[in-house]
């Protein structure tokens, strides 16, 4: 069972029943029901959200997208779903940062970690991505043990 904290529940709660669209209904600084999950770390949420039509790379008022916002409160499960629905890595904010940049300034390395490994690697978490066929070519699917083994 799923449960989520009952603040960032109030605040997607109202901005969807505000008759707000995924996509819509942002609040006075331009928060989407996305930006409100990410910042939240309510990865299920998220995506829920982004399942419906949510814009993963949406910008608020302050230019950031819903990366920024998990990148913010480290919440890798939040940028992993994010990264998978194909977000957008390289949008700046309104004062000139990534998301990895956020991530760093805010202490949260683990995310800058992964952030600065999905730019160096072109996004090995998309199937279209480069370094996917690689990836994929330098995996066996021989088991050994009952495990996928790696010709590295």
């Amino acid at each position: 069972m799923f449960l989520l904290d009952s603040e960032t529940l109030f605040s997607a709660s109202t901005l969807l029943e505000s008759g707000s669209a995924v996509n819509g209904g942002e609040d006075a600084s331009g928060q989407s029901p996305a930006h409100v999950a990410a910042c939240g770390g309510e990865a299920f949420c998220l995506l829920w959200l982004l399942h419906t039509g949510a814009d993963p790379n949406q910008q608020d008022a302050f230019g950031e997208t819903p990366v920024h916002k998990a990148a913010r409160v480290g919440s890798l499960e939040c940028i992993s779903v994010l990264v998978a629905s194909e977000a957008q890595l390289e949008i700046r904010n309104s004062e000139g940062l990534t998301a990895e940049d956020v991530a760093w300034s805010a202490g949260r390395e683990h995310c800058g970690r992964l952030l600065r490994t999905l730019r160096n690697n072109g996004r090995p978490l998309t199937s279209t991505g480069p370094g996917r066929k690689r990836a994929l070519e330098n995996t066996s699917l021989d088991a050994v043990d009952g495990k996928k083994a790696r010709d590295w």
